[in-house]
């Protein structure tokens, strides 16, 4: 006595309607999980939180990476994670002094790099306080906590 005909368009267009936006919904849900920030952030950590000068690497599956002096991301299919460093600040080997910043990192000590201690703490400083941006992630981070004389920093780069 209350039910509608089948055959009535506005049923069939309901139902249509109801249909293309289940379908949506199904094709907007990510096919992959996100990056694992929070392993990438446990990795630096870990060198951060070294009473000695450490290093390590750490696999990184993501299409870009975000490094900031207390925090990172990283972005890939499965969409975006972050994670907050617990022994920060650090320092992204990034920007205008990158160069010689990746040197350090990538093992060379920081007395062959830089002309004096001042001029690499400077060079720390610029590089810690640069808004930090998305880019390019490499197949694997390079973590290295380095010290010359009073100064020490945990470099985080390529």
């Amino acid at each position: 006595m209350f039910d509608t005909a089948v055959e009535s368009t506005h049923v069939w267009l309901g139902l249509a309607i109801v249909s293309a936006g289940i379908l949506g919904l199904a094709l907007r849900v990510p096919t992959a999980p996100p990056p694992d920030a929070t392993g990438l952030a446990r990795t630096v950590d870990s060198v951060a939180a070294s009473p000695h000068e450490a290093t390590a690497r750490h696999p990184l599956d993501a299409r870009q990476i975000r490094i900031g002096a207390h925090r990172v991301g990283l972005r890939g299919p499965g969409g975006d994670a972050h994670a907050s460093l617990a022994y920060g600040p650090v320092v992204p080997a990034v920007g205008g002094d990158g160069d010689r910043l990746r040197r350090v990192l990538r093992g060379i000590p920081p007395e062959r790099v830089f002309g004096s201690e001042a001029t690499f703490a400077r060079a720390l400083d610029r590089s810690r306080t640069t808004e930090p941006s998305w880019r390019s992630a490499p197949e694997r981070l390079l973590v290295r906590r380095v010290t010359w004389g009073d100064t020490n920093a945990t470099l985080v780069g390529a």
